[in-house]
């Protein structure tokens, strides 16, 4: 049963993928925004914020890819989408494939798509002057952190994915997601903000995560933001997965 789910999955995967390798736009639009985003902060606004020592770029990043799986995830629910109001959702229900592996082929294929994005825009941020001395071992936590945040808000993004009645109602989900990172400290410290706002910024998952992968690129001690940004995104993991298996559960009976 193992094989034959991992077979059924590995066949999704890549009927997923081949749909983006014919219309790569969507890796393209997914990249440009944050990318965009990146250029305005860093070369429009940045002069005029302060964040301590070092460069502005080497701040920003960090929450500039949380933006960027943010975005990304909106295209799952939106493929997820397409497949159920079109009726090829049903007719693979209908077919002897483990009946998961549609779901997990969507979460694969949204894995894969972003982390080519999020690597379009280190690029571009390395061209913009972002250095880091972090050590192998920094980088491949930065990526596992990424990995877990990119799971849990893809699992979540299958939700809406399943039970949209309308294309922008399977993207719309997205947006409040891509604004968070505006209330934490992926663009500003948290020390200025007004009491209310700061105590929201300091106890939302986005400002443990980016924190935690700033320290990490800075080669500074993690210290709580580590274990508490691995909380929340395996938190989220889990209750996506359990909400999304029940609408899909739901669905299919």
């Amino acid at each position: 049963m193992t094989t034959e789910f991992a077979s059924n999955t590995a066949a999704m995967l890549g009927r997923s993928m081949r749909h983006i390798l014919r219309s790569p736009d969507t890796i393209i639009t997914t990249a440009i925004t944050p990318i965009a985003m990146l250029l305005l902060f860093v070369y429009v606004l940045g002069g005029a914020i302060h964040t301590g020592s070092g460069k502005y770029v080497d701040y920003l990043l960090p929450g500039i890819l949380l933006i960027t799986i943010a975005s990304g995830i909106a295209y799952t629910a939106l493929r997820l989408f397409t497949d159920v109001s079109t009726g090829i959702f049903e007719r693979f229900q209908s077919m002897p494939i483990a009946r998961s592996a549609l779901l997990w082929g969507h979460v694969l294929t949204s894995l894969v798509a972003n982390l080519i994005s999020l690597t379009l825009v280190v690029l571009v941020a390395l061209a913009m002057g972002f250095r880091s001395g972090a050590s192998v071992v920094a980088w491949l936590e930065v990526l596992g952190i990424l990995v877990l945040f990119t799971l849990a808000l893809t699992w979540l993004a299958v939700i809406p994915g399943l039970t949209a009645k309308s294309i922008d109602g399977a993207s719309a989900f997205a947006y409040p997601l891509i604004f968070l990172p505006f209330v934490s400290s992926a663009f500003v410290p948290t020390a200025g903000m007004p009491g209310p706002v700061r105590w929201f910024a300091e106890h939302q998952p986005v400002t443990a995560i980016v924190n935690t992968i700033r320290d990490l690129y800075a080669e500074k001690p993690v210290g709580n933001d580590g274990w508490i940004a691995v909380v929340w995104c395996a938190g989220i993991l889990l209750v996506a997965y359990l909400l999304a298996m029940r609408t899909y559960r739901s669905k299919i009976a």
